[in-house]
């Protein structure tokens, strides 16, 4: 394993919960990144392949899976460079996760409000990272990431209304931290932000005529597993690869109460529970790299395990 990050960076990372990294991919490589995006855009169906933007149905707003839709979003995700960075983080044995790719077309990319991701997939540990990839120039102007600096160091926010999980928390002064603390992680296209499960982050509406785009690949620990099966959890686990290191005979387990993320009805994404709209019928669509049938076979699976364990 080599190392991709400097000392100073990964110092910075652990004290602030984020690291903003150029250089990692070149521009070739990001530009044949974007004809792929265009290209699964192009398709006429995007059922199971894209979520769309509520105020424009036309344009999407996600990509799901783009690692089981094109060899080259697999190969960025287990690209040499990016997993030294991401074993000098949490360790050299290092689990895939899931991937997504977020898209903001101009002028209608939907806003993420405030949240840690540890909310949505809680674990034994908190050995996680998000490598989210700018394809575009991001910057304030076309809504680039956004963060509170330091929040991983306290603990799990309450992401609930009324008793549900909403995936959200509604200010960073409501969580009792400083509206000082809030960076905007700006980017040329290649740059590579690397975030803590427990960093509260968010981004805002693309009002500009320039799209920001990001791939994520999302990695954990191979000793972290996850302790909540829930449906928008349990799609992950049968597509989750080891691409580093060797599985272990043992989990890590840190002390702490997670809050499970259950929610008033199932829900596909972020977007969905953050906005409500996951309530209008209470079912889960299929996003498409996974079959219902899969999914509940997935699910059962989980519980019988669950109910043997104890």
């Amino acid at each position: 394993m080599g190392n991709a990050l400097s000392q100073r960076q990964v110092d910075f990372y652990r004290e602030n919960g984020f690291c903003v990294v150029d250089g990692i991919f070149d521009a070739g490589l990001i530009e044949k990144a974007r004809a792929v995006v265009d290209g699964l855009l192009a398709s006429a169906d995007l059922t199971g392949v894209a979520e769309a933007e509520p105020e424009d149905g036309s344009k999407a707003r996600r990509i799901w899976a783009p690692t089981s839709r094109d060899e080259l979003f697999a190969g960025i995700a287990e690209d040499t460079r990016l997993l030294d960075a991401v074993g000098q983080l949490i360790g050299p044995d290092i689990v895939l996760q899931y991937s997504k790719l977020n898209v903001k077309p101009p002028r209608v990319g939907s806003v993420v409000e405030w949240h840690q991701d540890f909310s949505y997939y809680p674990h034994t540990n908190t050995d996680l990272v998000a490598a989210l990839i700018y394809l575009d120039d991001a910057t304030r102007e076309n809504a680039c990431l956004r963060v509170v600096a330091g929040s991983h160091r306290h603990g799990l926010f309450k992401h609930e209304s009324e008793g549900h999980f909403v995936g959200k928390v509604s200010s960073p002064a409501d969580a009792g931290l400083d509206d000082s603390a809030i960076v905007d992680c700006e980017g040329s296209a290649g740059s590579v932000v690397f975030i803590h499960p427990l960093l509260l982050h968010s981004s805002e509406k693309n009002l500009s005529d320039l799209y920001r785009r990001v791939f994520i690949p999302s990695y954990r620990a191979a000793d972290a597993l996850p302790i909540y099966y829930g449906p928008h959890a349990a799609h992950n686990e049968p597509t989750a690869k080891l691409v580093r290191g060797s599985a272990p005979r043992t989990v890590r387990s840190e002390a702490g109460l997670w809050q499970l993320p259950i929610a008033a009805a199932e829900f596909n994404s972020l977007y969905q529970v953050q906005e409500g709209s996951h309530l209008s019928d209470g079912t889960k669509s299929s996003t498409g790299y996974f079959s219902h049938e899969a999914e509940a076979e997935a699910e059962a699976d989980a519980q019988d395990a669950a109910g043997s364990a104890m």
